[in-house]
């Protein structure tokens, strides 16, 4: 029975990144050894097993064939007889597929330490189109480690070209579409996990109404890079500069769905696609499964982002209309990811880049001057029931036309 580290670990320490978890593979054990041993197994479809001291995962060495199609449709063998060399072969990347021994030599036989030194994501084998969340795999770690450098491999991404052609992509499951989808947005550069997945055609399959938005023109005098997918590319990477949380970059990638269901002879005005973007982004949660907090976010950034753009021309009545829209004043933390999506909206454009976006101040200033309203001495007038919400609806306007007023001045 031997025990080697694999994967991200091995992968990550020759990267020089830091190592958060560690995966092992156990070669020429049996589950009945390995329960001897001490550890608990808790894989259902295949050996993994909890080590009795540390808790890390140990699973044996398995081999896998493709019996159906989509990700489930795999029969796994593991026993004593499979290899090492045979394990590893079953993984998707080459640099996911090196192993560490106990003296601390690398196991290399697919040369995931060359595709390291040249930065490609490359597949294995052949059996890499076997399984379809490899599809979304890459194209997250694409995400992950387009900052150092990473491409994916050309013959990989045709390989994937393939996958999608023969309709692998389409059968994939919702719960593994969002996993991926929200493990990407929270890498370092959530605009190539769109972009691989464009390239090789899985975007249209799994996302048609984001596929959708490249084509569609904009207004050059407000979107100088005119194209609404590019616009959609540069406002994610915008994002991920502002925000560490995945519902803020989720919340850009919704925001503007309508505009690819404008119709051509309005292009490129697209009146009214906050609405449409609301009904296509909730759409979109309800298909594969988005928690309730990325969705309320997404719907917020796409109903009222050309509002809070417009900020400073708004009547206060009005802004007070966006700030209960969004329910600021009980929630001021989604109120603060609101304002970050938007500000990545704006600089979402060529050549802004880094520009200011000085509505966030005065919404904030205006929540603040509505939030400062003595809601207590109204109901000392005796006021209920819809006088009293006039009321308070009345002085909070009130209060945030004079702090508008203070900013102006």
């Amino acid at each position: 029975m031997q025990t080697f580290l694999v994967g991200g670990a091995v992968r990550d320490r020759l990267l020089g990144l830091p190592v958060h978890e560690r995966d092992w593979v156990v070669v020429g054990a049996t589950p009945a050894a390995m329960e001897a041993a001490g550890f608990r197994r808790v894989g259902a479809s295949f050996p993994v097993y909890l080590h009795p001291q540390t808790g890390e995962e140990h699973a044996l060495a398995r081999t896998e064939r493709k019996t159906a199609p989509g990700y489930r449709g795999f029969t796994v063998h593991a026993d004593a007889d499979v290899t090492l060399e045979d394990d590893l072969r079953r993984r998707d990347l080459t640099i996911n597929a090196m192993a560490e021994d106990s003296a601390g030599r690398i196991i290399d036989p697919y040369g995931g330490q060359a595709d390291l030194a040249a930065r490609q994501l490359r597949h294995v084998s052949v059996a890499f189109r076997e399984d379809p969340v490899r599809i979304l795999r890459v194209a997250r770690f694409a995400a992950r480690f387009a900052p150092l450098g990473f491409t994916v491999a050309a013959e990989t991404l045709q390989l994937m070209r393939e996958m999608v052609a023969a309709g692998e992509a389409g059968a994939l499951v919702p719960e593994r579409v969002w996993q991926e989808t929200e493990r990407a947005l929270g890498e370092a550069r959530p605009d190539m996990f769109i972009t691989v997945l464009r390239d090789c055609g899985a975007l249209a399959v799994i996302f048609p109404e984001i596929a959708a938005l490249w084509g569609v023109p904009q207004p050059q005098a407000w979107h100088p890079e005119i194209d609404t997918g590019a616009h959609l590319l540069m406002a994610l990477r915008a994002s991920a500069s502002l925000s560490p949380k995945s519902e803020v970059r989720f919340a850009v990638l919704v925001h503007d769905l309508g505009k690819a269901t404008t119709p051509p002879r309005y292009w490129p005005k697209h009146s009214g696609h906050e609405e449409r973007s609301v009904v296509l982004a909730e759409a979109l949660c309800r298909r594969i499964g988005v928690p309730n907090r990325f969705r309320d976010l997404g719907v917020a950034v796409a109903r009222y982002h050309g509002l809070a753009h417009r900020a400073a021309e708004l009547r206060p009545a009005t802004l007070l209309s966006l700030l209960e829209g969004i329910d600021a004043l009980r929630r001021p933390e989604r109120f603060e990811d609101f304002l970050l999506a938007c500000e990545a909206d704006a600089r979402g454009r060529l050549g802004h880049a880094q520009a200011p976006y000085p509505q966030a101040g005065l919404l904030r200033a205006a929540r603040r001057a509505a939030a400062g309203v003595d809601v207590a001495a109204l109901l000392a007038r005796g006021l209920e029931g819809e006088a009293l919400g006039e009321a308070i609806r009345q002085e909070r306007s009130r209060a945030i036309a004079a702090a508008k007023a203070a900013a102006a001045g």
